[in-house]
């Protein structure tokens, strides 16, 4: 079956789903034009779809499948975990077995509450640091995607005409989001150490903390330099603000995860996605001192966090499953595999001629359908080259669906994401369709 067919059961069920859910879906990133594949059953590295056709799946539910669909040692977790508490109003072994892992793992987290998505724990990183020093700002990285919380969601897609001066980026609200929230929010240029430190030191007196991801998706998985870290590092430090890292994607980085590969212990961790083994997950974690201060519950914590779901027994069983999977040697291989598919794709690129450039690191790809020589490293870069080349978003989006057709799922903008359920195979196959892929790219655009 080729995508798309309007007389295809993933077309119908749409149809279906327009009359109960705003555009038929629930999720933003799971729409596409002119219908969305609706997926029936997975396995390993392949998805199913209910029209039956197979596919590599290279989005692996934007990072949260780690190690692919359906690994037996996480199912029969969660099997023998379904047969004794589904939910509880009570702490249980695998909460204590989940947060020991992570705690082992994270050279910042000595100790870690447990929450239900990415955007939960990055939430409540910031409450927690508003909360422990007493100061209402936060600082950001323009372009930077920290899930939907009003505080964190500041300048993650500002247009031109409001984003102000690049050394000094204005605080956009988006819409649902008060211009109030956007006083409480600064905002700095990704990589640019020099102003870090200016923005940091203007507002010193009343930053709680700065909050970084150290690789961000949105930038086509740009990785914060050690420059730039370093000097957040030394200015929050000097100044008692706290550092924030958004775990959530870049735990992927490495097996200590990027706080690990940098060198830097942040004094907050906001994790979600891979831990919880593919099941709604988030945490907030941090030195035992700030920890213990704000959620001590032999007290009046100064911080509530009393959610229904936090740490529920299903998700903590399959994450502390998925944990014990993720061993170094695992690590290693998936990325030795993402490196593989970049220098590939790079290779079909330069064979075909098309227009466009590969990026990412370790286990997660970027493919811009744009000239290597552009320089897209921050929000603005990338946005002043869509200005220019409108066309680019369509080109990705017809690359995309030759993919879809040939045999891989990935985004529509051009994100893959490996599982350690993927073997050589898999970047076999990959690599054939971009090859062709792009050199129908070309062809098109000759013509």
């Amino acid at each position: 079956m080729t995508y798309p067919d309007m007389q295809s059961k993933s077309a119908q069920l749409y149809e279906r789903a327009k009359h109960v859910l705003p555009w038929g879906s629930t999720r933003q990133a799971a729409f596409f034009k002119p219908y969305p594949v609706y997926a029936a059953f997975g396995k390993g590295s392949r998805v199913t779809d209910v029209d039956g056709v197979e596919r590599i799946d290279y989005v692996c539910n934007y990072s949260a499948l780690m190690h692919g669909h359906c690994h037996p040692k996480i199912v029969e977790a969660l099997r023998k975990q379904a047969g004794e508490l589904l939910s509880i109003a009570l702490p249980t072994e695998a909460e204590v077995r989940l947060a020991e892992l992570v705690c082992e793992r994270m050279p910042g987290i000595e100790r870690i509450r447990f929450c239900n998505s990415g955007t939960e724990g990055v939430m409540f990183t910031i409450k927690a640091a508003r909360a422990y020093t007493n100061r209402p700002m936060i600082a950001k990285v323009e372009g930077a995607y920290h899930g939907s919380d009003d505080t964190a969601s500041i300048s993650t897609y500002p247009m031109p005409d409001s984003w102000g001066d690049p050394d000094a980026p204005d605080s956009v609200a988006p819409a649902g989001t008060t211009q109030h929230c956007a006083e409480d929010v600064t905002v700095i240029p990704m990589n640019d150490a020099e102003a870090a430190r200016r923005i940091i030191n203007e507002h010193r007196d009343r930053l709680a903390a700065v909050l970084v991801d150290p690789m961000v998706k949105n930038l086509g998985y740009e990785r914060a330099t050690p420059e730039f870290i370093a000097a957040i590092r030394e200015e929050t430090a000097r100044h008692g603000i706290l550092l924030i890292f958004d775990e959530v994607y870049s735990f992927r980085l490495g097996y200590n995860g990027a706080q690990g590969v940098l060198g830097v212990n942040p004094d907050l961790t906001a994790m979600g996605k891979i831990i919880g083994g593919g099941l709604p997950v988030g945490a907030v974690g941090g030195s035992a001192a700030i920890m213990d201060e704000l959620f001590d519950q032999r007290v009046k914590p100064r911080l509530e966090h009393s959610v229904t779901f936090n740490a529920n027994p299903m998700t903590m069983a399959a994450g502390a499953a998925a944990m014990e999977l993720l061993t170094r040697d695992e690590f290693d291989r998936v990325a030795a595999l993402g490196d593989r598919a970049r220098s590939g794709l790079a290779d079909a690129i330069k064979a075909s001629g098309a227009k466009a450039t590969v990026r990412g690191t370790t286990s997660v790809i970027a493919l811009f359908h744009t000239a290597a020589d552009q320089e897209m490293h921050t929000y603005r870069d990338i946005m002043t080259v869509l200005a220019q080349d409108p066309a680019m978003m369509e080109r990705s989006y017809r690359f995309f669906v030759h993919m879809l057709n040939n045999g891989v799922l990935m985004t529509p903008y051009g994100f893959m994401l490996l599982s350690t359920a993927m073997n050589e195979n898999d970047i076999d196959v990959m690599l054939e369709a971009a090859h062709s892929g792009l050199r129908v790219l070309k062809e098109s655009a000759a013509a």
